[in-house]
């Protein structure tokens, strides 16, 4: 299970678009392109939450990309988690039109699309948690929330046959930026502070 939850934060880290209509809060707020955010170094700290809402570990992610001559942003991203575990994913991201984006990563089934509306950006994407297993895929559904200070709040919401399984929670920024402290090991145990 715990595996699972790391596949699951690892694709979380950087998520495609369905028909969800995108309404920004403020129509001055810039517009959050993905390609723009994740170039250079980024950092973030979150929190992967059961069903229920219960959090269940911490996970900080690392990631290092550039733009290249193609303009497709090309990710590595390393995920460490609260028990010492390491991951790492590849992502390629680039631009189809106006405010549209695309990406594929290393267990990503087909591409992702999605779509930016000031400062928040969509997408919903199949991951393959086991290849060559279709039963094990999952939906990964991201909504990243532009803050206006250089940093931005991702939420992603995993799904199996229509039902929510886990939530990731997470704080990305430049590391030349303020990045929030890790949550402890105390605050996040088997029931978190709700049990």
């Amino acid at each position: 299970m715990r595996l699972a939850i790391r596949m699951l934060c690892a694709a979380a880290s950087l998520t495609a678009c369905g028909g969800t209509t995108l309404h920004a809060p403020d129509a001055a707020t810039p517009l959050f392109d993905p390609i723009v955010f994740f170039d250079g170094h980024t950092l973030s700290r979150g929190v992967v939450e059961d069903r229920s809402g219960a959090p269940t570990e911490w996970i900080v992610t690392d990631g290092r990309a550039s733009v290249g001559t193609d303009n497709r942003l090309h990710l590595v991203q390393h995920l460490t988690y609260q028990d010492g575990k390491t991951m790492e994913r590849t992502w390629i991201v680039w631009r189809t039109g106006p405010n549209r984006f695309n990406a594929t990563a290393d267990d990503m089934i087909g591409t992702a699309a999605g779509e930016s509306d000031g400062g928040i950006f969509h997408w919903r994407w199949v991951l393959a948690r086991s290849p060559g297993n279709p039963l094990m895929n999952v939906t990964m559904e991201q909504w990243m929330y532009g803050l206006g200070d250089g940093s931005a709040l991702i939420r992603t919401t995993v799904s199996k046959f229509g039902f929510i399984v886990a939530e990731v929670a997470e704080q990305f920024s430049h590391p030349e930026a303020a990045v929030p402290p890790a949550p402890s090991a105390c605050a996040i145990q088997a029931g978190g502070p709700h049990g």
